[in-house]
């Protein structure tokens, strides 16, 4: 585990991109897998195949030469129905944080996250850069399962809840896209890094294109950037 930092902030998570993409040039023998985090890169590797000093050695190796700021690869844009039934929180929100419903929405979708961390259970997207006005706590409680593909907010993050469960998080809103699919390659559609702004749509263009995700169709647009 190499460890930039104690906060959640860009600059640390460049450095931690910055050394994935380091590691995946070299292409270092035994080494399996990178998995980033806020703060943080784990690297799984075959201790049989290459020793820890040695690992050790190139990741210092390389630590020097990081970019202080890594850009993003992506682009994407996600639909996301934030009316009712599927933004089933969004007035409660609204009356907490002292919006509208359409403030809430025009500030959720008026920003540019990055793409974080995946977590908690596959697909579950973890994406920064959350309007401070929209940075409400958490629940008390847990609520109810939320619905699959489910967009959510608290404590200063987004994230998009790719399986139906109990959380902590509220509902704001609901997306057609599926981040994580077992029978796709890649597995997971958004890179760490990448960047992600949410487009309204409404409930009839929700129904279309959910017809079209279920049957294995993209409908998330993806620009991309290097």
């Amino acid at each position: 585990m190499v460890e930039f930092g104690a906060t959640v902030d860009p600059v640390t998570h460049d450095h931690v991109i910055g050394l994935a993409e380091a590691l995946r040039a070299l292409d270092i023998p035994g080494v399996l897998e990178t998995v980033p985090t806020f703060r943080s890169l784990m690297i799984h590797y075959d201790p049989l195949v290459l020793d820890r000093r040695t690992l050790v050695a190139k990741i210092g190796s390389v630590q020097p030469r990081l970019q202080s700021r890594a850009k993003p690869r992506n682009l994407w844009t996600i639909p996301c129905c934030y009316e009712r039934p599927f933004g089933e929180d969004l007035s409660e929100v609204a009356g907490i944080m002292n919006l509208s419903a359409e403030q809430v929405v025009g500030l959720h979708s008026g920003a540019t996250f990055r793409a974080y961390m995946y977590g908690f259970a596959p697909g579950f997207c973890y994406l920064g850069g959350l309007p401070e006005k929209l940075a409400i706590s958490r629940r008390p409680m847990p609520r109810a399962p939320h619905p699959q593909n489910a967009v959510l907010i608290a404590g200063g993050l987004s994230l998009i809840g790719t399986f139906s469960m109990p959380t902590g998080w509220w509902v704001i809103g609901r997306t057609p896209v599926r981040l994580f699919s077992p029978s796709r390659s890649p597995n997971f559609l958004i890179e760490v890094g990448d960047s992600v702004r949410f487009a309204p749509i409404d409930k009839n263009e929700f129904q279309f294109l959910e017809e079209k995700a279920v049957a294995g169709h993209s409908v998330a647009g993806c620009e991309k950037l290097r």
